[in-house]
Order: structure tokens, then C-alpha cells, then sequence
């Protein structure tokens, strides 16, 4: 039976990929927190050392690497380092992601004026270095682990309910989370059933990437776009990175030691929600 102890992960080692971002700080937050010690990885040395530095000033344990998500040379790097300085990784979340102003349609930019690059480009960020390249690396040493681990992926609510405008950014969360649920299978069946791979897929959070989006640049009101995200969530509300962090510190933590291949919708109701 589950208790409040089965939450701890004191003493495990958990690597954040795009560790630097607000949401990936959040998800850091959380589970130092909890008691693990938590390596920022990002493409930047600024970018890291930004993040293990406010992990430190709250009084956790951190560490950062510089990572290139895309290249598996840079990742194997990474993990070595890691591996030398912490004997295992049992914890891997894959924060790498984003969207591409040229792969989404606009007012002067139609389906099919988007060019083929454009989604390419989507597919790699959102894809393979936001799932598949980290797992490939630092899942080999995992599935060695006597106490198993969790990979933990981030999708989107576009995996679930695709937006307007956003085909590959569409497309290509749909696609991690359909990766996370055969890796779940592949992994119990082939290696070890003690390693889970779930996924969170976050509903509308505010980033730098889409904050004028939805909130209007000059009156701080929200948009026509925003208003329609509020009117179709439950719950009333933007989400806030820490909503994130408590799924992937549930996901990452013994509590969810019989939960593989599922993907969280953390979404305040958004994708309960028909409308009517």
C-alpha cells in the first residue's frame, strides 16, 4: 500500500533535458524538493548555471550540463559525466520542445505555403530531441538500474486535442506521445518492468514563446485566442508550471510504481471539456 514515504525520492538522481526553461525550473523545483538531486542540462552554460542557481538559493541540491539535445554524441557526453559524478541516472524527464512561426499557418501563410523544412525542423525539436535521442542515450544505462527508474516525456494538449495553426507542432506532440507509450511496452517486455515511461502534456501555460498569444501586448487583456482558452477550461485558469511539477514528481516517485505508458493531461479540465 502506498504511503506518503512512497513520494520520497531521496537519493535519486534525476536529469532534467531543457532543464532551464519555466516549466523545466518548476519540474527542478519539484523535485529537489522531494529529495533528488536534480542535474539541469540545457543548450547553454548560462542557461544551466541560471537553473542550478536557483536551486541552490532555495536550499536544494543541483547541478548543471551543458547539452545539445539534438546530438547524440553531445547527450553520451552528458550521461558520462553524469554516471561520473552520480554512479546512476534514475530519473529522466525530456523538457526539450517548442513551436516554429514558419510552421504555422497565419492571415499571409497558408498549409500549403509551409514549407517542408519548417516541419522537418518541428519533428526534430519536438521529437527526437525532445524524446527519443535522450531516451536512447541514458535509458541504456537505466534499464541496468536494480531499482528501475522513470523517463518521463513531455506532449502537449495538442497531442490530444489539436489547435488551429499549429500543424507540426500538432503533429509532432502527437507523436511523442504515442513514442512514450511504445516505449512503456518495449521496455517492460524487453528489458525490465522496474523502468516506466509515461508523459505529462501540459494544457495552456504562459511562456515567452506564446505569451502574446494570448495575452494582448498593449492592454495586457487577454486575446481573442486567449478568452476562447479560457472559455473552454474547466477550471478557469491559465496553468502554472508548478501544476506540471506535481505530475512528474507523482510519475518519477515509487507512488506510481505500477503507472507506465500513460500520458497526463494537466490541462485544468481542457480536454474533458466539449464546449457545450
Amino acid at each position: 500500500m502506498a504511503d506518503f514515504a512512497s513520494f520520497s525520492l531521496e537519493g535519486k538522481t534525476a536529469v532534467l533535458i531543457g532543464g532551464g526553461g519555466a516549466i523545466g525550473m518548476a519540474v527542478a523545483r519539484g523535485l529537489g524538493k522531494v529529495g533528488a538531486h536534480v542535474v539541469v542540462c540545457d543548450v547553454t552554460q548560462e542557461k544551466a548555471d541560471l537553473g542550478v542557481g536557483s536551486l541552490e538559493d532555495a536550499g536544494l541540491s543541483a547541478s548543471g550540463q551543458v547539452v545539445d539535445a539534438l546530438s547524440k554524441d553531445s547527450l553520451a557526453a552528458c550521461r558520462d559525466r553524469v554516471l561520473d559524478a552520480h554512479d546512476t541516472v534514475d530519473i529522466l524527464v525530456n523538457l526539450v520542445g517548442g513551436n516554429l512561426p514558419e510552421a504555422s499557418t497565419t492571415e499571409g501563410r497558408t498549409f500549403f505555403d509551409l514549407p517542408i523544412d519548417a516541419f522537418e525542423k518541428a519533428v526534430a525539436i519536438n521529437l527526437f530531441g525532445g524524446a527519443i535521442l535522450p531516451t536512447q542515450v541514458f535509458l541504456k544505462q537505466m534499464v541496468e538500474n536494480p531499482d528501475g527508474g522513470a523517463v518521463i516525456n513531455t506532449a502537449s494538449m495538442n497531442a490530444i486535442r489539436p489547435l488551429t495553426h499549429i500543424p507540426a507542432y500538432s503533429a509532432s506532440k502527437a507523436a511523442v506521445a504515442n513514442f512514450t507509450q511504445w516505449l512503456a511496452v518495449h521496455v517492460a517486455q524487453e528489458y525490465t518492468p522496474k523502468v516506466r515511461v509515461n508523459a505529462v502534456a501540459p494544457g495552456f501555460f504562459v511562456t515567452d514563446q506564446n505569451r502574446y498569444l494570448l495575452y494582448d501586448r498593449e492592454t495586457g487583456g487577454l486575446t481573442e485566442r486567449g478568452q476562447t482558452v479560457i472559455d473552454h477550461t474547466p477550471m478557469g485558469r491559465m496553468g502554472d508550471p508548478d501544476d506540471v511539477a506535481g505530475a512528474v514528481c507523482w510519475l518519477a516517485s515509487p507512488a506510481a510504481a505500477f503507472v507506465t505508458g500513460i500520458v497526463v493531461p494537466v490541462d485544468g479540465g481542457f480536454s474533458a471539456f466539449s464546449g457545450v
